[in-house]
């Protein structure tokens, strides 16, 4: 991609993964960063497809189903925008990006089954296209490929996924089987999510320092980055879940409390309910819909009432407010990071997830 094209195109990359816009890359040293983004990605989405690609016609189709209907690519694009902190897009910079994003594809599949989820990126969930068994096993044939991509890059790279791997398991059995007696159900949750979906964007920030060769000393603060920006940006989809969502992407307002899934709002409204009447009733009012929603495979009116009353009551500000907790965090530990492009947009990153509506 040349100078040429337009400054608009350059940053689409930027504007659609990570929230940012034109107005933040003025300078010529920032345009050929942007630049530099959008070209590696170019090279990581080529990858996906060649790598996504199977000999067998059903795991051909099934592998690629996700990748095709769409996503926003956060994870590659912060391992391209890491490695601009040392050498810049190599060829091992763009396997890594690959593999992490793989590793993504692969959790959705197996998490949509977890969840018996029915849509994903605005279409049908692949286990409701063909079934659990066979969205299972096409999860582990892009956790398979991921490996093989990791292995050819060495010990170092094997270790970080198996590592990060771990913790996406034993993040899903914990949120499967839930807090123990005597633990606090707001800080297993938090854990859950630091497990689930930070490790992988921090894995993502921390393989564009390695393969880029960038100083050892930038790999810490990009992790510790990462795994706030995953709980912040989870913590906004709690909130978002309870919003009324667009016709086009098959959910309704509290998709994940219909699912019997406790989200934060959910967690504080039960902590609140011990000395607060309201706060009690409101929770007796969404345990009991939901679970006769459950049995009758049909909402009812007033479920819906009872999530809009979540959706106003003040335990959804405080999630908002833990959300914006957790984003400055991640921006504070950058401090070490050099002045320049990537620690803009990092910052402005995560400054835009607790600021998105959806």
């Amino acid at each position: 991609m040349n100078s040429s094209v337009p400054l608009a195109h350059r940053t689409n990359t930027l504007r659609s993964s990570l929230g940012l816009g034109e107005k933040l890359f003025a300078s010529s040293s920032e345009r050929h960063f942007a630049n530099a983004i959008e070209t590696g990605l170019e090279q990581v989405e080529a990858g996906l497809l060649a790598e996504m690609s199977f000999a067998d016609n059903l795991a051909d189709v099934t592998s690629r189903y996700l990748l095709e209907a769409g996503g926003k690519r956060v994870r590659p694009v912060l391992t391209l925008l890491t490695a601009q902190l040392g050498e810049g897009n190599n060829a091992n910079v763009i396997t890594a990006a690959e593999a992490i994003e793989i590793t993504h594809l692969a959790s959705l599949y197996h998490d949509d089954v977890m969840d018996e989820a029915q849509m994903r990126r605005g279409v049908p969930s692949a286990q409701a296209v063909w079934g659990n068994s066979v969205a299972i096993l096409t999860g582990d044939l892009l956790f398979a490929r991921a490996s093989k991509l990791i292995a050819s890059m060495g010990e170092q790279a094997i270790r970080l996924q198996a590592d990060t791997f771990e913790r996406l398991c034993l993040g899903q059995l914990h949120e499967t089987i839930g807090p123990r007696d005597g633990e606090d159900a707001v800080e297993h949750y938090l854990k859950v999510l630091a497990d689930k979906t930070g490790s992988l964007i921090a894995a993502a920030a921390k393989v564009g320092v390695i393969f880029s060769n960038a100083p050892k000393e930038y790999q810490e603060p990009v992790v510790e980055f990462g795994e706030k920006v995953g709980v912040a940006f989870q913590l906004v989809d709690d909130v978002i879940d309870l919003a009324p969502r667009p016709e086009d992407t098959g959910k309704t307002p509290g998709t994940d409390l219909r699912a019997g899934v406790a989200t934060l709002p959910l967690l504080y409204l039960r902590r609140q309910a011990s000395t607060d009447a309201d706060a009690a009733d409101l929770l007796a009012r969404i345990e009991r819909e939901v679970n006769a929603a459950f049995y009758t495979e049909s909402d009812s009116a007033d479920l819906a009432l009872a999530i809009s009353e979540l959706r106003d009551h003040d335990v959804t500000r405080q999630t908002l407010e833990e959300a914006h907790r957790w984003a400055r965090e991640a921006v504070e530990a950058l401090a070490p990071l050099p002045k320049g492009p990537v620690k803009k947009a990092l910052t402005k990153f995560a400054e835009s997830i607790v600021d998105r509506s959806n």
